[in-house]
C-alpha cells in the first residue's frame, strides 16, 4: 500500500538540511531502487523553484510500504529528524487515483 509522509520544518531550517541532506537523499534513492518510490519532494518556502536562501517549509514522500507502521518507523529514521530539520512529521495511508 501507499502512504503519504508530510514533513513541516523547524524556521530556518535550510542549515540542518544542508548538512543531513546527503543521507536524506541515500535513503530515497534506496527505495527507488527498491521500486516503492512513487514521489518525494521539498516544499519552497515561498513561491518559486528555487527558493534560495528562503528555504523549505517541508517535505513530501509517497512510497509503498508493507504497513502503516513500517511506513512510520521509515519516517521516523530519517536523517532529517536526526538533525532537527522537521517539526513534524505526519504519516497516512495513501490512494492514488490519477495519472
Amino acid at each position: 500500500m501507499l502512504y503519504a509522509v508530510i514533513s513541516e520544518d523547524v524556521e530556518n531550517s535550510l542549515p540542518l538540511r544542508k548538512t543531513a541532506r546527503p543521507a536524506h537523499l541515500e535513503r530515497l534513492e534506496a527505495l527507488k531502487a527498491q521500486g516503492r518510490l512513487v514521489l518525494a519532494g521539498p516544499c519552497p518556502a515561498i513561491d518559486s523553484s528555487d527558493p534560495g536562501e528562503a528555504g523549505f517549509s517541508g517535505s513530501i514522500v509517497i512510497a509503498e510500504f508493507d504497513s502503516l507502521s513500517a511506513a512510520q518507523s521509515w519516517a521516523d529514521a530519517d536523517p532529517y529528524v536526526a538533525a532537527g530539520v522537521y517539526d513534524s512529521v505526519s504519516v497516512k495511508p495513501f490512494k492514488k487515483v490519477l495519472p
